[in-house]
């Protein structure tokens, strides 16, 4: 088998892992509306917590711009995940915003702001300040430890499920689909040769894992 063909099965692989990655986070992003739903219909957004979906909308924003090619060349595909991921954060912050009380209706407003802020500064200092390499190395440590907070932040809502014996605020739908997006990325950092992509996939598992067993 010549080279030639090895390297385009390598690079379906790759695709196809990617591609996985995104239909499966495309069911991640779709598993929150049974909960906006809920908040809706009732016209409030009783004890749910706004967070994640900060930290997420956060995360979506940095690796946004690490799979894009000015940052990461050849990954485009976490660059499309995460735009549609920003997306559906960015909507589900803004219903979160509309019902929730005064107070927690400013909360959220400061913290979306803060998320655009910090957002618009990695930007300024990765375009202005740090030649390609640096960018990406800067660009990528931002992102695993984005994506950490992310995946840590369903820990805010522990107390509340041990003390309503309930995991209606801890859909399993989430967490499966968080698996095996994880799983497809893992798969595709790897034919990628980019550790940043399957770093932040195998923390993620660690941190599904334990939430789990918590």
């Amino acid at each position: 088998m010549s080279l030639t063909v090895i390297s385009s099965v390598y690079e379906v692989c790759s695709d196809a892992a990617g591609i996985a990655g995104n239909i499966f986070a495309f069911g991640l992003f779709l598993s929150p509306i049974s909960t906006f739903r809920r908040i809706i219909r009732n016209g409030s957004t009783e004890q749910f917590s706004g967070m994640p979906y900060i930290y997420a909308l956060l995360n979506c924003l940095i690796c946004l711009w690490y799979g894009f090619p000015i940052i990461s060349p050849g990954i485009i595909l976490v660059t499309t995940v995460n735009s549609i991921g920003a997306v559906f954060q960015l909507i589900y912050i803004i219903i979160f915003i509309a019902y929730a009380e005064k107070p927690m209706k400013l909360k959220m407003l400061g913290f979306l702001v803060s998320v655009f802020a910090v957002f618009a500064s990695i930007v300024f200092v990765s375009l202005q300040f740090l030649n390609s390499s640096s960018r990406q190395l800067f660009v990528g440590y931002l992102s695993v430890a984005s994506l950490i907070s992310m995946f840590a932040s369903p820990l805010l809502i522990i107390n509340l499920v041990i003390k309503m014996r309930s995991v209606e605020y801890m859909p399993f739908s989430l967490s499966l689909a968080t698996f095996l997006m994880s799983l497809a990325f893992f798969v595709y950092g790897l034919l990628k040769h980019d550790p940043f992509i399957y770093v932040r996939s195998t923390k993620s598992w660690f941190l599904l894992r334990d939430f789990q067993f918590i």
